[in-house]
């Protein structure tokens, strides 16, 4: 395979923000196994800054694999045991589709907006 026939990097980026006193991570991009490394670093840089208290806006997320949505669940898993917030937002069927195919879509806390998580963990 040439250089120029090898697939292309999964492009990701990720933001983070404090809103309403609660870490915010904006998530743009793909999250799977290419990913999945930048995806950890910044979630557990956001977590040793911020305490177990998170918000993870996936509305810019355009594919989601098993082994993110196991990081995700870690987080809450952290976050829920402590005491702590955890709230998905913006999360959209397709590109999250194993969200729902795996049941915890219907376990996570999952809000359209942030201002309506802000509401209900605040």
């Amino acid at each position: 395979m040439s250089e120029s026939d090898e697939w292309p990097k999964a492009a990701l980026s990720l933001t983070s923000s404090v809103e309403g006193g609660l870490p915010v991570v904006v998530v743009e991009g793909v999250l799977d196994a290419t990913t999945r490394e930048q995806f950890a670093d910044h979630l557990a840089e956001v977590v040793t800054g911020h305490g177990n208290e998170l918000i993870l806006d996936l509305a810019g997320v355009t594919f989601m694999d098993s082994r993110a949505l196991g990081l995700i669940v870690h987080h809450w898993q952290g976050c829920t045991s402590t005491g702590g917030k955890f709230a998905l937002v913006g999360v959209r069927y397709s590109p999250s589709k194993v969200l729902w195919i795996t049941g915890l879509a219907q376990r996570l806390p999952l809000y359209e907006t942030l201002d309506e998580a802000l509401a209900a963990l605040t």
